[in-house]
């Protein structure tokens, strides 16, 4: 499987071989040109793509799982307004879940937060500021930001998060880092909502269910009514399809804190 790693082993070797080649023969540069631009499309995809595993590994879905079970992951809360209907409806149907929080959120909205808690949901890191630039930020600025998380949680609760979902599922080789010196888990997703986008609920909602097994990762966000929505008519189908929403540590069978 393509890497980032072997990405750029074979990007080095076909660099040499070309200006190998170049040096005796008298080619052209543009190999060597078309090259480099290859690595560049194929790396910066591999960035926005965390289903690819590109530059670390993430648990995007459990297909070894022998219970019809799949994990509903909420990011970019805890919202005031939206998250409690969320819990509402989580409630009403018996379904758990796992939130991806903002730290900033938390801050303002603790008691929010920690009833996603109190009804038996799962939590996660998902960056202190959740800013547009992340992915452009040095590692020790990465490193602060899930540390900054991390701890704001540990003050409310007592417990230390160990479960990440990438902002905007972007990743890169200081994110790497700062993944290996937190000593977080990865958190992706294998069905994509897409309901930040301007889709509506009844086009997403039909994304959601297309194709949805056992062991799938939904990606959703609290955010939105046009969530609601959609979870609404998901938690209906799940059960029509005796299908049981669980935490993510749950289907992978993981620790979500230390």
């Amino acid at each position: 499987m393509l890497n980032y790693k072997s990405v750029n082993i074979i990007t080095v070797i076909a660099s040499l071989v070309l200006l190998f080649v170049s040096y005796f023969y008298k080619w052209s540069l543009w190999p060597l040109i078309i090259l480099a631009i290859i690595w560049f499309l194929v790396t910066t995809a591999g960035s926005f793509f965390v289903k690819w595993n590109y530059h670390l590994k993430s648990l995007h879905s459990n297909k070894t799982i022998k219970e019809n079970r799949i994990a509903i992951t909420f990011d970019d809360g805890p919202h005031p307004e939206f998250t409690p209907k969320v819990l509402e409806l989580l409630k009403k149907h018996n379904a758990k879940a796992t939130f991806f929080c903002v730290g900033k959120h938390i801050e303002a909205y603790p008691n929010v937060f920690k009833e996603i808690i109190k009804q038996g949901h799962t939590i996660g890191n998902h960056t202190y500021t959740h800013a547009n630039n992340f992915g452009f930020f040095k590692t020790k600025k990465v490193i602060r930001e899930l540390r900054k998380t991390n701890d704001i949680v540990k003050n409310i609760m007592g417990f230390t998060m160990q479960l990440y979902r990438p902002a905007f599922g972007v990743t890169n080789p200081r994110i790497k880092r700062a993944i290996k010196e937190t000593q977080l888990q990865s958190i992706g997703w294998n069905v994509r909502s897409l309901d930040t986008t301007s889709r509506t609920p009844d086009r997403i909602f039909k994304r959601v269910t297309k194709n949805l097994s056992k062991g799938d990762v939904i990606l959703l966000h609290d955010t939105s009514l046009k969530t609601i929505t959609v979870l609404e008519q998901l938690l209906l189908f799940l059960q029509k399809q005796n299908i049981e929403s669980v935490t993510i540590d749950s289907l992978f069978n993981i620790k979500a804190y230390a």
